[in-house]
């Protein structure tokens, strides 16, 4: 029978054809959710910005020059700043800046705040309620009124920046993920194991959190936005990356009181440049949320 199909197969090409469901995934999300894919692909531009910005640069983005406040041209494709750096350098060189502290304070946040949001819903008691109570407290303040006093007491720097932000997202993360624990433990699957006398940490890490999958990516997709638009505020406010990284925040900062009539270009770049990002990540964190929530996949 298997030489009989492999004849059929070589005698017409094609009768057989592979499967990849992935491409039928893809193209079903595209067709369902044009502005996710839209955003999707904002998302891909800006990772390949951030990892291509060396060949993509024309200057050094740190390199001064006589060529001060030029407008955009030939020689200066975005425009230069009020110390002759070029703009279009700085503004590639600022998405690696805005990915790796929204890439790396998201996950931070969220890994954290899974893991306690984990614990919390399945001990329960008082390990839930102690717990809860401080997430309470954290999630009360905004994110980036806490993020801004995290910054200010610990200093700006890369690594402060990250923290800073990471934290408001922890509460946020624990409560999306206990929700979903709390209704995974009560499932047939679980009681199962437990009856054959699965160790609970087994049972947790093994059985629940991989079943929070779902709402834990849809976290991340939809807090990366607000990640970005946070370090900016905090380099806006001189509180984030230190000069002379370029961050599209800093750009702003130094651009907005001084330059911003005579140089617009110095803000509308950076300007453009951010509300792109966030713009994507939340147009994809929708996306995703409708297609893997199944309560709103038929919306």
């Amino acid at each position: 029978m298997a030489n009989a199909l492999r004849t059929i197969e070589v005698a017409i090409p094609g009768a057989l054809p592979e499967e990849r469901p992935w491409r039928a995934t893809l193209w079903r999300f595209v067709r369902k959710k044009p502005l996710g894919a839209a955003g999707g692909l904002l998302m891909i531009l800006l990772i390949l910005t951030a990892v291509f910005a060396e060949v993509l640069a024309t200057h050094n983005p740190v390199r001064t020059s006589t060529l001060v406040l030029a407008p955009p041209g030939a020689e200066s494709w975005l425009g230069t700043d009020n110390l002759g750096r070029d703009v279009w350098s700085r503004v590639l060189h600022g998405s690696r800046i805005s990915l790796v502290v929204g890439l790396a304070s998201t996950l931070l946040g969220a890994v954290v705040g899974g893991v306690v949001g984990l614990l919390s819903g399945y001990v329960g008691g008082s390990t839930d309620l102690v717990s809860q109570r401080l997430m309470d407290v954290m999630q009360a303040l905004p994110i980036l009124v806490l993020a801004l006093v995290l910054a200010a007491a610990m200093g700006p720097s890369l690594t402060n920046t990250i923290i800073a932000i990471s934290v408001p997202i922890i509460p946020r993360a624990a409560r999306v993920v206990r929700s979903s624990v709390l209704a995974i433990r009560e499932f047939a699957f679980i009681e199962a194991a437990r009856a054959l006398g699965v160790g609970h940490a087994r049972v947790a890490f093994r059985h629940v959190l991989p079943n929070t999958m779902g709402p834990f990516i849809v976290l991340v997709t939809a807090q990366l936005g607000g990640a970005i638009l946070v370090e900016a505020a905090l380099s806006f406010l001189g509180l984030g990356i230190p000069e002379p990284y370029p961050s599209w925040g800093r750009m702003l900062s130094i651009a907005a009181a001084e330059y911003a009539q005579k140089a617009p270009w110095l803000v509308i770049f950076p300007g453009v440049a951010i509300s792109l990002a966030v713009f994507g990540t939340n147009l994809l964190g929708d996306a995703l949320r409708d297609t893997l929530d199944p309560r709103l996949r038929g919306a």
